[in-house]
């Protein structure tokens, strides 16, 4: 089974990465673009042979402890079917 973890700053945070890329569109004619966020996205597969409770409680333990820090990120984590879409 595949998952995914969307990691990104908190509200709070300042993104200057994120203003660049606002101020880079602007410039090339998409006013439209009031504010950009950016952040991280991850692609994981687990084994199948792991429920899915147990493979969600897992891929929070990962994403709070080694792909997002704590004070500055948000994550979120979307647990796929095996067709790579979100169970219903």
């Amino acid at each position: 089974m595949k998952a995914r973890v969307y990691v990104t700053l908190k509200p709070s945070v300042l993104d200057p990465q994120g203003q660049t890329i606002r101020s880079a569109l602007n410039s090339l004619g998409h006013r439209q673009v009031r504010s950009v966020r950016q952040g991280k996205y991850f692609e994981l597969e687990i084994d199948d042979q792991i429920s899915g409770q147990v493979a969600v409680k897992d891929l929070d333990d990962i994403a709070r402890d080694v792909l997002s820090n704590g004070v500055i990120e948000d994550y979120r984590v979307e647990l796929l079917d095996g067709t790579g879409q979100q169970p219903t």
